[in-house]
């Protein structure tokens, strides 16, 4: 059997929001097995669903940059959060959101790339900083979203100055309508997507593990009610309509009128762009999401639980 450690119920007690001693048993349950011992918690309704992206612990700043219907995000993490308020990072990360529009969003090319203003290269750059600022400082990752026809709006939450905060938002929406009604829509989608924090555009493109995932969990649930096989059935598909209105953007509640869905809001806002119009693609970046950090206060808390 494996040894449970202090460390191991502090990181399923940040994931689940159980008590220290449900977290250590389920691990002793489970041989020590994380994501096991979440699920485990779950069906005995000790936890909620495994969230990890509210693991936020690094710090430094997430970087916007955009064109012609055309945006990227990047995430420069530094150690401290006194580093990300200095103005030579933060001009460090908006020259890395520039080199990475212009190379696709994509990392390994971005990192390759000269620097703005610079015949070094972006990853030379940042180790260059690393000495100036006096910190470990290290670009973590880039995405960028484009169309063809119509546009891609961008949303910066907690703003420390402009296109750079400590959460970053792109939405596209494709329409050959008004670009400046289509825009502001598209920006409204993303203050929604910074606040919901979907998993996936559409059901089809939820990772089927996780979808079979909620689904045993959902049964296991149900059985205990005692129901025969075809009403526990009927229920479990009832449980992931709930899941899929809680995890996909078209289907969430609009943040900005819970009356109607966002793909019913989309399709209400196509009357001001004056033609149809289908969001494509969100990318929601938050400073830090799954790395963790030491507190070593708690930690002392769960070690001391963990000897009971």
């Amino acid at each position: 059997m494996s040894t449970i450690t202090a460390q191991m119920v502090k990181e399923l007690r940040e994931l689940t929001g159980a008590g220290m001693m449900d977290c250590k048993a389920a691990l002793a349950e489970t041989n020590g097995d994380m994501e096991a011992a979440v699920d485990w918690l779950r069906k005995k309704g000790i936890a909620k669903a495994d969230k990890k992206a509210g693991r936020t612990a690094a710090e430094g700043l997430i970087g916007i940059d955009s064109g012609l219907r055309e945006a990227v995000a990047v995430e420069v993490n530094s150690e401290t959060d006194f580093v990300a308020r200095n103005d030579a990072f933060q001009t460090l990360v908006r020259n890395v959101a520039k080199a990475a529009l212009a190379h696709d969003g994509d990392h390994a090319k971005t990192s390759a790339a000269k620097y703005p203003g610079s015949d070094k290269s972006v990853a030379e750059t940042i180790k260059d900083a690393v000495g100036t600022i006096g910190e470990n400082i290290s670009f973590r990752r880039s995405a960028k979203l484009k169309v063809g026809e119509g546009v891609v709006a961008t949303y910066v939450h907690n703003a420390v100055g402009d296109n750079l905060g400590k959460m970053g938002v792109l939405v596209a929406i494709e329409t050959a309508g008004k670009a400046e009604a289509a825009h502001a829509f598209a920006r409204q989608v993303a203050m929604h997507v910074a606040a919901a924090n979907p998993m996936a555009l559409t059901v089809e493109e939820i990772d089927p593990k996780a979808v079979e995932r909620e689904r045993a969990i959902f049964a296991e649930q149900a059985r205990a009610s005692g129901k025969p096989e075809n009403i526990i059935e009927k229920m479990v598909e009832g449980r992931l309509r709930k899941f899929y209105e809680e995890v996909v953007l078209l289907k969430q509640a609009f943040v900005l009128n819970p009356d109607v869905t966002v793909e019913k809001a989309l399709k209400d806002a196509e009357k001001d762009f004056g033609a149809p119009a289908k969001i494509t693609g969100f990318v929601r970046f938050a400073l830090g999401e799954g790395i963790e950090k030491e507190t070593s206060d708690f930690a002392a808390e769960v070690a001391a639980a963990v000897k009971k």
